[in-house]
């Protein structure tokens, strides 16, 4: 079988924050690719800014490393299983993968996940144990753990021969041996391995054209541009081809461009044969994992499965007092084309009309997967309002099912006992309990999504900010019935609109945990922090002291309040109930009822509570 020697398609795999970006940039920095002059900077091919503030890789990114002759297509894959679904696309593009490692956590949730699903294309692997200079580094062990997960997920003979390469990503070392003293500031050994170990791509270029689309871009003068991998045959530019749909029809259209990739750069190409991974455009219509080939010769490659939504949430067009007042993009018609145009290039992402105006449901992979697109649109000036997150149901088999995560929790043994007993009160079912040394224990949990919806933040209290949880999609199981977790405190709800002084919130705060300071301006219904209790209480944030001539304004400037909770867009989702929402503007981040007017709420939770007793 005829091989192109002159090139290597991998993805790089892992755990989040156990380096992945970080040695990519690495790889570039030392290959033969870049100009002596060129300046690359830290984590290179994360280049959306959220994905630099938070060091996580949002969306899969290609580049192309030479290496003396050898082009070396590297694929960097997120590693949170809210985008689980890119790497199970990415798998399908490439012939073997890194599995990097760090060399002190070892083997975690998205370890298992990534690694599982490179094993079931039968992928060829290399593992670096990565960060081998960390304090408390455990290579040995760590490796243990690796072969062990290996054998756990059926890995064949071959896969289970895997080389191991140490490395330091951050500092741009590496070498074949565990020992920290044999790193050298090289990635040749990485480069050689990958040379050796990963399989080069069949050169079936005389046959017919198969090109199948794994992931999508869109660019303002281009349009859609599909990114994927030449199985089979050649492409040329001009050439008229057919999109075989996965509705099984063919649509015919005409190749406009072509673009390779080298380095950071997407660049124009004429023609691509098999084993390239290039980009194509001039097919508005085409969708992953459908198959490009000849007119005369339409042979469908089998389609890629796109793991479905297992959240769902209320967008809503901004109807708060304040709309309008920081956003340029506030109407229904412009938030409904955006969620429209992030369908272009998500493919994770559902968005459904409703029956009320400028209301959407928006289904997604995860509280992660939704936020990151709702901070996205706060920066792109746009406000909206969102309603709780709620799991997606489905019917399998004749039962109503709910999706059920693997959690793992590294925490401080001192806070095992009040761990385990809110996990049971969330219905997870503790799978395995073992000491890490160090006073560390890790613990295992099998449990539906809804009950940890909002369980973060708490975590976080509960273990003084010391605990660290992973969480990944697991199965979908039978609904647990008659439980319905949810927000165990009521809301402090402002009773009117103006201005919240120091002498208002000084009468409130034993009442609760307060969300706003002196100075904020408040309206009638907006949530200004959380009951100590399991009822809302109205209450007045506005009044001001009664003034006399021994008592002046100026005395209340010595005053002072607690300092309030800052809440972020993540914990402000988790807080919600379902008669609130989250008013998100480009610079305030709000909670509120549905119901703004005091009177009217009472009356309908007097309505909605009578309805239950009568149930």
């Amino acid at each position: 079988m005829k091989r192109r020697d002159d090139i290597r398609n991998i993805a790089i795999i892992a755990h989040v924050d156990h380096g992945k970006t970080t040695l990519v940039n690495e790889m570039l920095k030392q290959s033969d690719t870049l100009d002596a002059h060129t300046q690359i900077g830290d984590r290179a091919m994360d280049t959306n800014p959220i994905e630099k503030e938070r060091g996580i890789t949002i969306l899969s990114k290609n580049t192309a490393v030479k290496y003396g002759d050898t082009t070396i297509n590297i694929l960097d894959t997120p590693g949170h299983a809210d985008f689980g679904g890119e790497v199970e696309r990415i798998m399908k593009m490439v012939d073997g993968v890194l599995l990097v490692v760090d060399a002190f956590e070892g083997t975690m949730p998205q370890t298992r996940f990534v690694l599982k699903k490179a094993l079931e294309q039968h992928l060829t692997p290399i593992v670096v144990i990565n960060k081998i200079d960390r304090p408390g580094a455990r290579p040995e062990e760590v490796v243990d753990e690796v072969l062990e997960l290996f054998i756990e997920l059926g890995a064949d003979d071959d896969q289970l021969e895997f080389p191991i390469v140490y490395a330091s990503a951050i500092n741009g070392t590496s070498s074949l041996d565990e020992d920290v003293a044999t790193q050298k500031h090289t990635m040749k050994p990485l480069f050689d391995t990958i040379i050796k170990t990963i399989p080069a791509p069949v050169d079936n270029s005389d046959e017919p054209l198969q090109f199948q689309v794994a992931m999508l871009d869109y660019n303002d003068y281009l349009g859609r541009i599909g990114i994927g991998r030449v199985f089979r045959g050649k492409i040329k530019v001009g050439d008229q081809v057919s999109v075989l749909k996965i509705g099984g029809e063919a649509k015919n259209f005409r190749v406009t461009k072509l673009f390779g990739f080298l380095g950071l750069k997407r660049i124009e190409i004429n023609e691509a044969r098999a084993g390239d991974l290039i980009a194509v455009s001039g097919m508005e219509d085409i969708y992953v994992g459908e198959t490009v080939t000849p007119t005369d010769h339409q042979e469908a490659l089998p389609i890629l499965r796109i793991d479905p939504p297992t959240l769902k949430m209320l967008f809503v067009q901004n109807d708060s007092p304040f709309a309008g007042r920081e956003g340029k993009n506030v109407t229904a018609r412009k938030l409904e084309a955006r969620l429209k145009q992030q369908l272009e290039t998500d493919v994770s992402l559902r968005v459904e009309d409703t029956d009320k105006a400028g209301q959407w449901i928006v289904s997604g992979r995860g509280e992660l997967h939704l936020s990151i697109l709702v901070e996205e649109l706060r920066r792109e000036d746009y406000e909206l309002q969102l309603g709780s997150p709620q799991v997606i149901y489905r019917e399998i088999d004749g039962k109503l099912c709910e999706p059920f995560e693997t959690v793992q929790i590294d925490t401080p043994e001192q806070y095992t006992g009040s761990i385990i007993d809110a996990m049971s009160q969330r219905k997870a079912e503790m799978q395995n309990m073992e000491n890490e040394g160090n006073g560390q224990t890790r613990l295992t949990f099998l449990a539906p999504s809804r009950g940890l919806i909002g369980y973060s933040t708490e975590f976080l209290s509960s273990t003084g900010g010391y605990g660290i949880m992973n969480h990944t999609f697991e199965k979908y199981a039978p609904v647990i019935k008659n439980w319905q977790p949810g927000r165990t405190n009521g809301a402090l709800i402002s009773i009117n609109a103006g201005t919240a002084t120091t002498y208002s919130l000084q009468n409130v705060e034993d009442r609760g945990t307060l969300f706003i300071d002196a100075g904020t301006e408040v309206y009638e219904g907006m949530i200004v922090g959380q009951n100590s209790r399991d009822t809302d209480i109205a209450i007045n944030v506005t009044k001001g002291k009664n003034l006399t001539n021994t008592r002046a304004a100026g005395k209340d400037h010595a005053a002072a309040i607690k300092t309030p909770k800052q809440m972020t867009l993540e914990s402000a989702i988790e807080f919600l109930n379902e008669d609130e929402y989250c008013e998100v503007t480009p610079k305030h981040i709000r909670l509120r009822k549905k119901i703004l007017n005091t009177g009217e709420r009472q009356k309908a939770d007097k309505r909605r509570k009578a309805t239950t007793n009568k149930g």
